[in-house]
Protein backbone atom coordinates (compact mmCIF):
# COMPACT_ATOMS: atom_id res chain seq x y z
CA UNK A 1 0.00 0.00 0.00
CA UNK A 2 3.12 1.99 1.08
CA UNK A 3 4.53 1.85 -3.00
CA UNK A 4 0.81 3.29 -4.04
CA UNK A 5 0.66 6.06 -1.48
CA UNK A 6 4.12 7.43 -2.24
CA UNK A 7 3.52 6.89 -6.09
CA UNK A 8 0.29 8.73 -6.08
CA UNK A 9 2.16 11.54 -3.72
CA UNK A 10 4.95 11.80 -6.38
CA UNK A 11 2.75 11.98 -9.37
CA UNK A 12 0.27 14.62 -7.34
CA UNK A 13 3.37 16.85 -6.53
CA UNK A 14 4.88 16.35 -9.96
CA UNK A 15 1.63 17.96 -11.66
CA UNK A 16 0.73 20.42 -8.67
CA UNK A 17 4.32 21.76 -9.50
CA UNK A 18 4.26 22.20 -13.31
CA UNK A 19 0.17 23.39 -12.58
CA UNK A 20 1.67 26.21 -9.90
CA UNK A 21 4.69 27.16 -12.04
CA UNK A 22 2.83 27.86 -15.01
CA UNK A 23 5.16 25.53 -16.95
CA UNK A 24 2.19 23.42 -18.97
CA UNK A 25 -1.28 23.95 -19.31
CA UNK A 26 -3.65 21.16 -17.10
CA UNK A 27 -4.15 18.79 -19.40
CA UNK A 28 -0.14 18.40 -19.71
CA UNK A 29 -0.09 18.67 -15.97
CA UNK A 30 -2.48 15.88 -15.81
CA UNK A 31 -1.11 13.58 -18.36
CA UNK A 32 2.49 14.14 -16.47
CA UNK A 33 1.04 13.67 -12.72
CA UNK A 34 -0.37 10.21 -14.23
CA UNK A 35 3.49 9.67 -16.26
CA UNK A 36 5.02 10.45 -12.95
CA UNK A 37 2.61 8.00 -10.59
CA UNK A 38 3.42 5.24 -13.12
CA UNK A 39 6.96 5.45 -13.34
CA UNK A 40 7.55 5.92 -9.33
CA UNK A 41 5.22 2.81 -9.20
CA UNK A 42 7.32 0.70 -11.38
CA UNK A 43 10.26 2.06 -9.70
CA UNK A 44 9.17 0.50 -6.95
CA UNK A 45 8.07 -2.64 -7.86
CA UNK A 46 10.92 -3.92 -9.66
CA UNK A 47 13.21 -3.03 -6.65
CA UNK A 48 10.75 -4.61 -4.22
CA UNK A 49 10.50 -7.33 -6.65
CA UNK A 50 14.22 -7.97 -6.62
CA UNK A 51 14.37 -7.96 -3.15
CA UNK A 52 11.70 -10.67 -2.80
CA UNK A 53 12.93 -12.57 -5.07
CA UNK A 54 16.33 -12.95 -3.39
CA UNK A 55 14.45 -14.37 -0.07
CA UNK A 56 11.78 -16.97 -2.23
CA UNK A 57 14.63 -18.25 -3.35
CA UNK A 58 16.61 -18.58 -0.16
CA UNK A 59 13.54 -20.50 0.77
CA UNK A 60 13.21 -22.49 -2.22
CA UNK A 61 17.02 -23.18 -1.64
CA UNK A 62 16.60 -24.59 1.43
CA UNK A 63 13.95 -26.87 0.21
CA UNK A 64 15.48 -28.00 -2.60
CA UNK A 65 18.91 -29.14 -0.36
CA UNK A 66 16.90 -30.81 1.70
CA UNK A 67 15.05 -32.88 -0.59
CA UNK A 68 18.26 -33.50 -1.73
CA UNK A 69 19.78 -34.57 0.76
CA UNK A 70 16.82 -36.86 1.55
CA UNK A 71 16.29 -38.52 -1.33
CA UNK A 72 20.67 -38.97 -1.16
CA UNK A 73 19.56 -40.92 1.80
CA UNK A 74 16.88 -43.15 0.35
CA UNK A 75 18.96 -43.77 -2.17
CA UNK A 76 21.77 -45.18 -0.20
CA UNK A 77 19.37 -47.00 1.88
CA UNK A 78 18.36 -48.91 -1.46
CA UNK A 79 21.98 -49.91 -1.57
CA UNK A 80 22.32 -51.00 2.12
CA UNK A 81 18.93 -51.30 3.62
CA UNK A 82 18.47 -50.08 6.78
CA UNK A 83 18.10 -52.20 9.69
CA UNK A 84 15.08 -51.09 10.72
CA UNK A 85 12.37 -49.70 8.71
CA UNK A 86 10.61 -47.96 10.89
CA UNK A 87 13.64 -46.63 12.21
CA UNK A 88 14.80 -45.32 8.80
CA UNK A 89 11.07 -43.70 8.36
CA UNK A 90 11.61 -41.59 11.46
CA UNK A 91 15.09 -40.53 10.27
CA UNK A 92 13.94 -39.12 7.32
CA UNK A 93 10.48 -37.47 8.71
CA UNK A 94 12.82 -35.94 11.30
CA UNK A 95 15.58 -34.28 8.97
CA UNK A 96 12.32 -33.56 6.91
CA UNK A 97 10.83 -31.61 9.10
CA UNK A 98 14.65 -30.26 10.07
CA UNK A 99 14.87 -28.16 6.34
CA UNK A 100 10.85 -27.39 6.51
CA UNK A 101 11.08 -25.40 9.58
CA UNK A 102 14.59 -23.53 8.72
CA UNK A 103 12.32 -22.55 5.20
CA UNK A 104 9.46 -21.36 7.80
CA UNK A 105 12.30 -18.97 9.89
CA UNK A 106 13.29 -18.07 6.43
CA UNK A 107 9.67 -16.72 5.55
CA UNK A 108 9.95 -14.13 8.87
CA UNK A 109 12.71 -11.81 6.67
CA UNK A 110 9.14 -11.28 4.22
CA UNK A 111 7.38 -8.94 7.45
CA UNK A 112 8.90 -5.73 6.57
CA UNK A 113 8.17 -5.85 3.06
CA UNK A 114 4.18 -6.50 3.55
CA UNK A 115 3.70 -2.70 4.25
CA UNK A 116 4.85 -2.59 0.32
CA UNK A 117 2.88 -4.60 -1.27
CA UNK A 118 -0.61 -5.81 -0.39
CA UNK A 119 -0.97 -8.98 -1.63
CA UNK A 120 2.90 -10.31 -0.11
CA UNK A 121 1.38 -11.13 2.99
CA UNK A 122 -1.19 -13.17 1.21
CA UNK A 123 1.64 -14.85 -0.69
CA UNK A 124 3.56 -15.74 1.91
CA UNK A 125 0.89 -17.36 4.03
CA UNK A 126 -0.05 -19.73 1.78
CA UNK A 127 3.61 -20.23 1.44
CA UNK A 128 3.97 -21.25 5.16
CA UNK A 129 0.10 -22.86 4.92
CA UNK A 130 2.01 -25.41 2.79
CA UNK A 131 5.14 -25.82 4.88
CA UNK A 132 3.17 -26.47 7.70
CA UNK A 133 0.49 -28.80 5.84
CA UNK A 134 3.71 -30.68 4.75
CA UNK A 135 4.78 -31.43 8.17
CA UNK A 136 0.81 -32.11 9.46
CA UNK A 137 0.55 -28.80 11.73
CA UNK A 138 -3.04 -28.89 11.17
CA UNK A 139 -3.94 -26.18 13.76
CA UNK A 140 -1.49 -23.75 12.14
CA UNK A 141 -2.80 -24.53 7.98
CA UNK A 142 -6.35 -23.74 9.34
CA UNK A 143 -5.33 -20.76 11.23
CA UNK A 144 -3.45 -19.66 7.68
CA UNK A 145 -6.15 -21.12 5.14
CA UNK A 146 -8.51 -17.75 5.30
CA UNK A 147 -5.67 -15.47 4.36
CA UNK A 148 -4.11 -17.61 1.81
CA UNK A 149 -4.20 -17.17 -1.89
CA UNK A 150 -5.57 -20.41 -4.11
CA UNK A 151 -4.28 -20.23 -7.22
CA UNK A 152 -3.05 -23.93 -8.38
CA UNK A 153 -5.01 -27.24 -8.09
CA UNK A 154 -2.45 -28.44 -5.28
CA UNK A 155 -3.62 -25.94 -2.74
CA UNK A 156 -6.95 -25.53 -3.73
CA UNK A 157 -7.46 -29.54 -2.87
CA UNK A 158 -5.76 -28.37 0.36
CA UNK A 159 -8.09 -26.05 1.85
CA UNK A 160 -10.90 -28.66 0.30
CA UNK A 161 -9.08 -31.89 2.13
CA UNK A 162 -9.48 -29.44 5.56
CA UNK A 163 -13.26 -28.15 4.98
CA UNK A 164 -14.03 -31.99 4.52
CA UNK A 165 -12.12 -32.97 7.80
CA UNK A 166 -13.28 -30.02 9.65
CA UNK A 167 -16.61 -30.33 7.92
CA UNK A 168 -17.16 -26.92 7.10
CA UNK A 169 -19.87 -25.66 4.98
CA UNK A 170 -19.59 -24.37 1.54
CA UNK A 171 -17.26 -26.76 0.44
CA UNK A 172 -19.11 -27.41 -2.99
CA UNK A 173 -19.27 -24.26 -3.54
CA UNK A 174 -15.66 -23.75 -3.07
CA UNK A 175 -14.82 -26.75 -5.22
CA UNK A 176 -16.83 -25.44 -8.25
CA UNK A 177 -15.22 -21.83 -8.06
CA UNK A 178 -11.67 -23.67 -8.11
CA UNK A 179 -13.00 -25.95 -11.07
CA UNK A 180 -14.09 -23.28 -13.04
CA UNK A 181 -10.42 -21.48 -13.16
CA UNK A 182 -9.14 -25.03 -14.26
CA UNK A 183 -7.52 -25.11 -17.87
CA UNK A 184 -7.53 -28.11 -20.00
CA UNK A 185 -5.32 -30.63 -18.55
CA UNK A 186 -5.10 -28.94 -14.89
CA UNK A 187 -6.38 -30.20 -11.39
CA UNK A 188 -6.67 -33.72 -11.99
CA UNK A 189 -6.17 -34.21 -8.20
CA UNK A 190 -8.58 -31.51 -6.88
CA UNK A 191 -11.41 -33.71 -9.21
CA UNK A 192 -10.01 -37.18 -7.90
CA UNK A 193 -10.67 -35.43 -4.03
CA UNK A 194 -13.96 -34.03 -4.17
CA UNK A 195 -15.16 -37.56 -6.29
CA UNK A 196 -13.37 -38.98 -3.25
CA UNK A 197 -15.57 -37.03 -0.75
CA UNK A 198 -18.75 -37.42 -2.46
CA UNK A 199 -18.04 -41.07 -1.61
CA UNK A 200 -17.08 -40.34 2.04
CA UNK A 201 -20.93 -39.13 2.09
CA UNK A 202 -22.18 -42.04 0.16
CA UNK A 203 -22.88 -40.00 -3.04
CA UNK A 204 -21.91 -42.24 -5.65
CA UNK A 205 -23.75 -40.77 -8.51
CA UNK A 206 -22.17 -37.30 -7.32
CA UNK A 207 -18.42 -38.77 -7.35
CA UNK A 208 -19.28 -40.34 -10.81
CA UNK A 209 -20.38 -36.82 -12.89
CA UNK A 210 -17.29 -35.46 -11.06
CA UNK A 211 -15.24 -37.98 -12.72
CA UNK A 212 -16.93 -37.39 -15.84
CA UNK A 213 -16.22 -33.89 -15.43
CA UNK A 214 -12.50 -34.78 -15.16
CA UNK A 215 -12.17 -37.33 -18.16
CA UNK A 216 -13.55 -34.86 -20.64
CA UNK A 217 -11.15 -32.28 -19.57
CA UNK A 218 -7.69 -34.45 -19.29
CA UNK A 219 -6.13 -37.36 -20.11
CA UNK A 220 -5.19 -39.10 -16.94
CA UNK A 221 -5.14 -42.55 -15.64
CA UNK A 222 -6.40 -42.61 -12.55
CA UNK A 223 -9.39 -40.57 -12.99
CA UNK A 224 -9.93 -43.22 -16.14
CA UNK A 225 -9.50 -46.02 -14.13
CA UNK A 226 -11.98 -44.85 -11.15
CA UNK A 227 -14.79 -43.49 -13.15
CA UNK A 228 -14.77 -47.35 -14.73
CA UNK A 229 -14.60 -48.64 -11.26
CA UNK A 230 -18.37 -46.48 -10.43
CA UNK A 231 -19.59 -46.67 -14.23
CA UNK A 232 -19.44 -50.70 -13.12
CA UNK A 233 -20.65 -50.39 -9.65
CA UNK A 234 -17.33 -51.07 -8.31
CA UNK A 235 -17.01 -48.36 -5.53
CA UNK A 236 -14.97 -50.16 -3.32
CA UNK A 237 -12.48 -50.34 -5.91
CA UNK A 238 -12.02 -46.96 -6.05
CA UNK A 239 -8.18 -45.15 -4.89
CA UNK A 240 -6.47 -42.53 -5.29
CA UNK A 241 -2.90 -43.87 -4.92
CA UNK A 242 -2.28 -43.46 -8.46
CA UNK A 243 -1.50 -39.88 -8.06
CA UNK A 244 1.19 -40.58 -5.24
CA UNK A 245 3.12 -38.88 -3.18
CA UNK A 246 0.63 -35.74 -4.33
CA UNK A 247 -2.70 -37.78 -2.74
CA UNK A 248 -0.91 -38.68 -0.05
CA UNK A 249 0.05 -35.58 1.15
CA UNK A 250 -3.50 -34.32 1.66
CA UNK A 251 -3.19 -36.18 4.99
CA UNK A 252 -6.45 -37.97 4.54
CA UNK A 253 -4.91 -41.50 3.65
CA UNK A 254 -1.86 -43.34 4.62
CA UNK A 255 0.13 -45.15 1.68
CA UNK A 256 -0.83 -49.03 1.57
CA UNK A 257 2.58 -50.89 2.79
CA UNK A 258 2.46 -54.36 1.05
CA UNK A 259 4.47 -57.04 3.41
CA UNK A 260 6.02 -59.95 1.76
CA UNK A 261 4.60 -63.09 3.74
CA UNK A 262 7.15 -65.56 4.15
CA UNK A 263 7.66 -68.65 1.83
CA UNK A 264 8.64 -72.16 2.84
CA UNK A 265 11.16 -74.47 1.09
CA UNK A 266 8.35 -75.47 -1.58
CA UNK A 267 7.88 -71.49 -1.98
CA UNK A 268 4.20 -71.86 -1.16
CA UNK A 269 2.71 -69.26 1.43
CA UNK A 270 2.47 -70.40 4.86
Amino acid sequence: MLTILISALAGLGLGLGLFLGDAAHWGWCVFWALLGFGACQAAAGLLLRGRVKRLMDGVQGTLAAGQKRLQARVNQWQLRPPGSLKQAQIELEREQRGFLQQALGQTEAFGPYYRWSPLLRRQVNTLRMQLHYQMKNYAEVDRLLPSCLFLDPLTAAMRLARMHVRQEEGLDRFFEKQAARLRYGQGAVLYALYAWIALQRNDIDLAHKTLIRAASKMENETIKRNLEHLANNRPRQFSNAGFGDEWYALGLEEPRVKTQRARGPGGRPF
